[in-house]
């Protein structure tokens, strides 16, 4: 994998081995030839989790193998600076590890399909920004996004790259002793553990540099509301379309269930990708087991191009 990532932006996540591609076995490819029956002729939305970014060596949160965790609550964030002081410690060594990843096919899938007309709109609800770096644009960022930090008494906005910069200057050989200590896991938001509490006790949290507020990455923690509008930008992706494909989230939270239950209730397909259950098992008309972006990649090489009436293209048949 090069070391520099193709597209634009600071994801925020750095490069760890990929998993190995996996050949679509015939179960599989039954079933996405099932999904491209029902996809196919519509314009549909797409909703994605991390699952999807596993491929491009980010841990997901409740996957096979995913180890158990505890994420720190808006709540525990703002009401301890003992609490922030571990939160940004545990942070700056998972980003110091998690930030240059790659997209992977299945990005590169859903970019093609945006750039053939065949979607709405895209809703992730991953903060690694790996969609824009595979040429996305129309992107919803259901749960924020993980190259920015913004102040939370007046708003100031920074880019991630910036923090991290004052965070190794006010924390000299913090990363090497924190390496040294053992990393026991990563998560999605470049949350790490250190195993070392006198070292995270050593840690100097970083303010905002225009106002001396309190910092905090730019995403929705749990406990925390995901904006109004962002929200209402993605119920339109699903109103406009006829179908909804959701790709490699368990629908385990609110966030992202809603609009699965929303595409039900109009009547829209809802397809769903992702190994192992979800929440919106019984609200899709198919799910298919199989590898997010080695699916993601066929239906994009195999879903027809539509007319500008929205109707498919039609083969003639002798």
């Amino acid at each position: 994998m090069s070391a520099q990532r193709p597209g634009v932006g600071m994801t925020g996540f750095a490069i760890l081995p990929p998993a190995p591609t996996v050949e679509l076995d015939a179960g599989e490819l039954d079933f996405l030839r099932r999904a491209a029956g029902i996809l196919g002729g519509k314009r549909f939305a797409v909703l994605t989790g991390a699952g999807l970014s596993t491929d491009s060596g980010i841990p997901d949160y409740r996957g096979p193998g995913a180890a158990p965790r505890n994420p720190m609550t808006f709540q525990e964030f703002i009401g301890s600076a003992a609490n922030r002081r571990r939160y940004w410690a545990r942070n700056h060594l998972g980003w110091s590890h998690l930030r240059h990843a790659d997209p992977n096919g299945g990005h590169a899938a859903v970019a093609l399909l945006e750039r053939r007309g065949l979607i709405t709109g895209l809703i992730t609800q991953n903060v690694d920004r790996l969609h824009e770096d595979a040429g996305s644009i129309n992107v919803v960022d259901l749960h924020g996004r993980y190259d920015r930090v913004i102040c939370l008494d007046e708003g100031h906005v920074f880019t991630r790259g910036l923090v991290a910069s004052i965070l190794e200057e006010i924390n000299p050989g913090f990363l090497e002793a924190a390496q040294a200590s053992g990393v026991v896991e990563m998560a999605p938001d470049a949350d790490a553990s250190v195993e070392d509490p006198e070292l995270i006790r050593s840690f100097v949290v970083a303010v905002c540099p225009i106002c001396g507020g309190t910092l905090k990455p730019d995403f929705v923690y749990f406990g925390e509301n995901v904006p109004r509008d962002r929200v209402q930008r993605a119920y339109s992706m699903v109103d406009e379309a006829g179908a909804l494909l959701v790709a490699g989230s368990s629908l385990t939270v609110m966030s992202g269930l809603r609009f699965v239950r929303h595409a039900a209730k109009l009547g829209k397909p809802v397809v769903i990708i992702n190994r192992g259950p979800t929440r919106g098992d019984g609200f899709a008309d198919l799910k298919v087991e199989a590898g997010v972006s080695g699916a993601l990649a066929w239906l994009a090489a195999e879903l027809p191009d539509l007319l500008p009436s929205g109707q498919p293209i039609s083969v003639p048949v002798d």
